[in-house]
């Protein structure tokens, strides 16, 4: 029992006795980071051209139905690109154990959850103006 208990204040069985569980997730949590940085790039090189091919291939009306549209799709991409962020804070404050970084989660989680919340009211809004 004592043991046990001794364990558990140096970071529990999952990092007394599976550190290589630890380890295995931490290189997840790791990848899907870079995942969501990848597709938020993407995301954003597609608008880039997009915006710029509306720019210059386009006049009036149809340039700027064309750059909302653009805004849509980036708009999706950093919707999940937040997405896979969360996944990856919840794994590394699972691993963590500590109270601070379960905070930091939460703050995390709000924050993202609000700035998903608006840009989704958003993208509904433009969709709803191109008729879509």
């Amino acid at each position: 029992m004592e043991a046990l208990f001794k364990m558990e204040q140096e970071g529990g069985i999952l990092h007394g006795q599976l550190h290589w569980l630890v380890q295995v997730l931490e290189w997840l949590a790791a990848f899907i980071d870079v995942a969501a940085i990848i597709l938020l790039l993407i995301g954003a090189g597609r608008f880039i051209i997009g915006v710029a091919v509306a720019e210059i291939a386009r006049r009036g009306q149809d340039r700027v139905s064309r750059t909302n549209r653009e805004r849509i799709e980036l708009g999706r991409y950093i919707l999940a690109g937040l997405e896979l962020f969360i996944v990856s804070d919840v794994i590394h404050t699972a691993l963590s154990l500590a109270f601070a970084d379960l905070m930091f989660l939460l703050l995390l989680v709000v924050i993202r959850s609000i700035t998903s919340y608006f840009l989704d009211r958003e993208l509904d809004q433009l969709k709803k103006e191109l008729g879509e």
